[in-house]
């Protein structure tokens, strides 16, 4: 599809500077991705806390079994919240090129589109999660010891999950014309909220697992009627106007054209988490503790390289929108270098005090075995995935989806479990069991980084 610039329309564009959004179409690069990429790392890293608060505090004043069970429905949550993500990327993909062309009236159909999207799969998103919880733990071999404590968090959880799914299509939609800022200042309140909140619904009010979930679900509400009033009150096409949610179908097509595929991929590559937890599970509930809190390094360490790769998202998405192809190229080239420098930084303390990271969190002697052999093993491969996180960020940028879900389809899920099913009956032990992440990031980035230099980066354009 050849890349033409479209007409602006929408207001001056000089007005927009007053607002909160950023024209990353021109101007410099490194500053444009860093300035994008440092709030929304910041935001990430307070989201991170209030999940890891959860854990500390089940992992200190509740029990080991509480402590496990919320750990490994991980995968579950993330199967269907993957799902969504993915879905709402395509939104943001649709709305950065927009903006980017300057069509702000586009935009806002966009924007209501999104929202009345989200609405409708707020509604389905409870009933499914609900309706499939046992069957999913049944499938993960949860440890009968650990299954009530399981059930119990997912169903709150579950029960409150519109106000995951709204925050994160507002904030997303913020993003998308630059904004990373406001989004997080809103997962500060939340963080601080949930932390409070955990510790009186589990030191003051002896709630255990139920407090921990019921702090994290109204956590989540307040963040998005945050991020829902800011869309109420902002200015320019991103306004959120009530009576103007609905669907606008040829801007449904577009987003789905982006996030179908970004959805399947999210969607399938957790659900395949679940068969890898099932492996974790066999070696007992002191190994599934050390694997719990090696998830939650492993989420920090991925932070860095996630929050540039949206970045680069956002900024390839509208220079290709004004038709700047070469600019978004080097954009990427940028991102790929602050992604492996940060990695890098973040991965060396913790090879060195993965024995005190894991005290931390729970310091039964068996756990902290099991939990810095794997985080002194796996965080040097960190690295690999800077080039498959950045580079599919930006092709989905320019409306490419559909080849970073079967790259990375084929080496997380396919390759993954192959590997698994190979090594559990050749070798099954801990570690070359959980070495299988890094050989799907190898060959994930490797495939990832040979497409992006053989395509045309402008190609798949939204906008024209």
């Amino acid at each position: 599809m050849p890349i033409k610039l479209a007409a602006r329309s929408g207001g001056d564009p000089a007005s927009w500077k007053r607002r909160r959004d950023v024209d990353m179409t021109q101007g410099d690069i490194t500053r444009h991705i860093i300035r994008f990429a440092l709030p929304l790392l910041l935001g990430n890293l307070f989201q991170q806390l209030y999940n890891t608060v959860d854990t500390w505090v089940l992992g200190n004043y509740v029990s080991n079994e509480a402590y496990s069970a919320v750990g490994a429905v991980g995968p579950i949550v993330n199967t269907l919240i993957g799902f969504f993500m993915g879905l709402s990327s395509g939104a943001g993909v649709v709305i950065s090129q927009y903006y980017g062309a300057h069509r702000e009236e586009d935009v806002g159909k966009t924007v209501h589109t999104a929202i009345a999207m989200t609405l409708a799969l707020a509604v389905l998103f409870t009933v499914v999660g609900l309706g499939f919880t046992p069957f999913m733990l049944k499938l993960m071999n949860m440890p009968i010891e650990v299954m009530p404590e399981a059930t119990l968090y997912l169903s709150i959880y579950f029960s409150g999950v519109i106000g995951l799914m709204l925050y994160n299509i507002g904030s997303g939609i913020l993003r998308a014309v630059g904004d990373s800022t406001r989004p997080f200042y809103y997962l500060v309140v939340c963080a601080v909220m949930n932390t409070v909140l955990d510790l009186v619904f589990v030191l003051v009010l002896p709630m255990g697992v139920a407090g921990v979930a019921l702090a994290t679900v109204l956590s989540q509400c307040v963040s998005a009627v945050l991020v829902i009033l800011t869309l109420l009150r902002t200015e320019g096409g991103i306004r959120l106007h009530i009576r103007r949610i609905r669907i606008h179908w040829q801007i449904l097509k577009k987003i789905f054209s982006v996030g179908i595929p970004a959805a399947l991929q999210m969607a399938v590559t957790a659900f395949s988490n679940v068969f890898v937890q099932s492996y974790i599970n066999y070696f007992g509930p002191d190994c599934m503790s050390g694997w719990t809190t090696y998830s939650r390094v492993d989420q920090l360490l991925f932070l860095p390289m996630q929050s540039i790769a949206l970045a680069a998202t956002t900024f390839v998405g509208q220079n290709l929108g004004s038709g700047q192809v070469q600019r978004a190229r080097q954009g990427v080239r940028h991102s790929i270098l602050i992604a492996l420098v940060s990695t890098v930084i973040l991965s060396v303390p913790v090879i060195v005090f993965a024995p005190g990271i894991v005290a931390f969190f729970n310091d039964k002697a068996e756990v902290i075995t099991y939990g810095s052999l794997l985080l002194r093993w796996l965080s040097p491969f960190y690295v690999l995935c800077c080039f498959n996180q950045v580079y599919s960020g930006a092709l989905r940028g320019a409306g490419n989806s559909q080849a970073p879900m079967i790259i990375m389809l084929s080496s997380f899920v396919v390759f993954r479990q192959i590997y698994l099913f190979i090594m559990s009956r050749v070798c099954n032990e801990i570690l070359p069991i959980a070495m299988s992440y890094p050989a799907g990031w190898l060959l994930c980035s490797v495939l990832t980084v040979l497409y992006y230099h053989k395509v045309q980066l402008g190609k798949n354009k939204l906008v024209d």
